[in-house]
């Protein structure tokens, strides 16, 4: 159960990931490499914030508005210097590697004895149970600290979802989606597209780095190298999610993502605990997206009927 209840908090925590890649992968089609920096740029923000004695939660808001920051800096070197967008999002990510170790001072920040928004869901969960350790939940007993993580981590998600609902429901979120479906006509209607897929790429890069954030505090350290591989991940967990949803109305989407983000980080756990080498997992996950995005359109090619030759009878 405690493997379970793991899996799920990482799940949920990915998800503020997974639904920054939606935002520019799939509501902009913009190919954002700036994420693999700007999650390790929120983590290392909060670190040093926290270390420094700041507030977890300001801490943390800190982290968003630092990775928001790089995603508008991409948004800056796509549109006002004309650089294409991968390269823009490359440019970015290895500039913030030097970044981040300049933040940090160090490859590696640890924060297992600082008070963290998870210290903080565990003093509310202790309060709440009467500083009891465990609870039975059916057969299983659930450590307070695992239940306390999941639970803060779980609201957090539902709140910034709902939020991101609301967002694209505003005349600027619509102006944002339609600059992603249809730039030409929002332009026509006098919508300046550069400045709102530069402010799409910073709202992106900055629900990536609160991913960072959160788990820097989850895993108790930040490291330079834990954005590595994270475009693929939350790729993955919108694929996932779409499939789980298909396309269904925007709130199922965003929904689709964060469900997809905890069934992805499910499956890579049952892997490992089946004798998975952790040491192939960016592999499999590689392979699991490229089956993800080619398979819809192999079960569409043998669903479809052969056509009739020419002639035959009827």
């Amino acid at each position: 159960m405690t493997l379970l209840l793991g899996a799920l908090t990482i799940g949920l925590v990915l998800a503020m990931l997974a639904l920054g890649v939606y935002l520019s992968f799939r509501v902009f089609n913009f190919p954002d490499i700036t994420a693999e920096g700007s999650l390790t740029l929120g983590a290392s923000v909060c670190a040093v914030m926290i270390l420094a004695g700041t507030e977890p939660l300001l801490a943390t808001g800190a982290g968003f508005l630092a990775g928001a920051l790089a995603g508008a800096l991409t948004g800056v070197l796509h549109t006002r210097f004309a650089i294409n967008g991968l390269l823009s999002g490359i440019l970015v990510m290895t500039a913030l590697y030097s970044v981040n170790l300049h933040v940090m001072g160090k490859s590696n920040v640890p924060l297992m004895a600082q008070r963290t928004l998870l210290t903080d869901a565990e003093r509310v969960a202790d309060r709440l149970l009467g500083g009891i350790q465990h609870v039975q939940i059916g057969p299983w007993e659930v450590g307070v600290r695992d239940l306390a993580a999941v639970s803060g981590i779980l609201l957090l998600v539902v709140v910034v979802a709902s939020a991101l609902h609301w967002f694209f429901r505003t005349n600027l979120g619509t102006a944002m989606r339609a600059t992603g479906d249809n730039p030409q006509m929002i332009r026509a209607l006098g919508v300046d597209t550069n400045w709102i897929l530069t402010l799409g790429l910073a709202l992106s890069n900055g629900l990536i780095a609160l991913s960072g954030a959160l788990l820097a505090q989850y895993q108790g350290f930040a490291d330079v190298q834990m954005g590595i591989g994270m475009v693929v991940w939350g790729l993955a967990s919108v694929i996932i999610g779409e499939a789980l949803v298909g396309h269904a109305t925007l709130g199922l989407l965003i929904a689709g993502a964060v469900m997809g983000s905890v069934l992805f980080r499910l499956l890579v756990a049952v892997a490992l605990r089946w004798g998975l080498d952790p040491n192939d997992l960016k592999i499999v996950t590689a392979v699991f997206v490229f089956l993800a995005l080619v398979g819809p359109r192999w079960l569409r090619a043998i669903r479809r009927p052969r056509a009739q030759p020419a002639g035959e009878a009827r």
